[in-house]
């Protein structure tokens, strides 16, 4: 009996595929600021040790909802990004126009 084998391919790889697809690049572009907010969601909850469980209990809401929002199956309403701000004790900053 043959054994199937997987070839694990590098991710920096694969990357570098996707780099060369216009259609890849423009899905990129187009979710840059939600990535950025969950990066720094998550960024600052790990910073404060908390896990996803403790700060779902300091908003006031069940820790699926924090997963979500941080896997990106989620996009919270500004409302919602008030509630995580204050109970990471961190500023939200909204803006339009230059970084």
């Amino acid at each position: 009996m043959r054994k199937n084998k997987i070839k694990l391919i590098p991710f920096e790889k694969i990357e570098r595929r996707w780099a060369k697809n216009p259609t890849i690049q423009k899905v990129y572009e187009e979710l840059e600021p939600e990535y950025q907010l969950v990066k720094s969601l998550i960024e600052i909850r790990v910073k404060k040790n908390l896990s996803q469980e403790e700060l779902a209990e300091k908003v006031g809401m069940k820790q699926p909802v924090i997963s979500r929002i941080e896997s990106m199956h989620s996009l919270p309403s500004v409302a919602t990004l008030k509630k995580i701000s204050k109970a990471l004790g961190e500023p939200l900053l909204i803006r339009f126009g230059s970084r």
